[in-house]
């Protein structure tokens, strides 16, 4: 009997082996109500080209102002490079109006920038496991802490930080016909920085003066309030309020809104005064389960 058990044990880790090899890549999560099912395979999902194509009739101000700071939109961004921390955002602001005017499409090869010309090109570069995809920036932000970009679901997925929320990356503008534009590839991994010392060329912001003041557009963002998701039914967006004020955040309302021929219920926190208050919100909601909160558009 006794020589049975190291068998039964190895069978066992036998078993285990196996089937943490069927594991792969990140697990694709099960969409909300209201979000369509993902492709069958994400990582086949092709990189954005990039080709020529006029300036966006919106998103482009010559200057604009979120949660109390003012952010200058480039004239040109042939060149751009830039390093700093990526987030993603995904579920809850699926079918969602950008800064351009496009629903927002989480299974598209799209960003969120806060400086660059609107649409951009960007390769970007995961700099702790090499992985590089290109997207099209057709919106704002991100507004929160020392992050550059922000990602639709499938890129985020792509360069696997789908997990770990946030990852250092390199971001360089693509002009069309770039070599190795539009194709996606495997570097060496750069050796990781850490986050409190990357310092990107970070989106240039405006100090604020009076002169400013009169002309700054909002890119319909609101520079006072977070969302936190958005929900095509009334019950799911009570329970997240529910949720909010259990832990402590007792600021949050539910604006009703209309996609299309859809109702959609917005949960938004608010309002904040300023970029500290919103930095320190989007931690406070982080620790409780809500990775992507965003500034909400009016």
């Amino acid at each position: 009997m006794r020589r049975a058990i190291p068998v039964l044990l190895l069978s066992l880790l036998v078993l285990q082996g196996c089937s943490l090899l069927r594991r792969g890549p990140e697990a694709t999560p099960k969409p909300p109500a209201g979000v369509p099912k993902p492709p069958r395979d994400l990582a086949s999902i092709p990189d954005a080209v990039p080709r020529a194509e006029p300036r966006s009739r919106y998103g482009n101000p010559e200057t604009y102002e979120v949660f109390g700071k003012k952010y200058r939109v480039m004239k040109s961004a042939r060149g751009h490079v830039e390093r700093g921390l990526a987030s993603w955002y995904g579920p809850g602001f699926h079918a969602e109006r950008t800064s351009s005017g496009e629903p927002y499409d989480m299974y598209s090869m799209t960003a969120a920038h806060k400086t660059l010309p609107i649409p951009s090109y960007v390769r970007v570069t995961h700099l702790g496991n090499g992985r590089s995809i290109v997207v099209r920036v057709n919106d704002r932000g991100p507004f929160v802490g020392n992050r550059i970009i922000d990602l639709s679901y499938t890129a985020a997925y792509k360069l696997g930080m789908i997990g770990t929320g946030t990852a250092p990356v390199e971001i360089r503008v693509l002009q069309p016909g770039d070599a190795s534009s539009g194709r996606a590839i495997v570097t060496t991994p750069v050796a990781p920085t850490p986050a409190a010392t990357l310092a990107p060329t970070l989106a240039p912001t405006l100090a604020p003066t009076p002169a400013q003041a009169v002309d700054t557009p909002s890119l319909g963002i609101s520079s006072r309030f977070l969302q936190t998701g958005s929900f095509g039914s009334r019950a799911n967006a009570d329970a997240m309020t529910r949720r909010l004020a259990q832990s402590g955040i007792r600021n949050a309302v539910i604006r009703e809104a209309r996609i299309g021929e859809r109702v959609v219920y917005r949960v938004q926190v608010g309002p904040l005064d300023n970029a500290v208050e919103a930095d320190d919100m989007v931690e406070r909601l982080r620790l409780v389960g809500v990775p992507d909160a965003r500034p909400a558009h009016e």
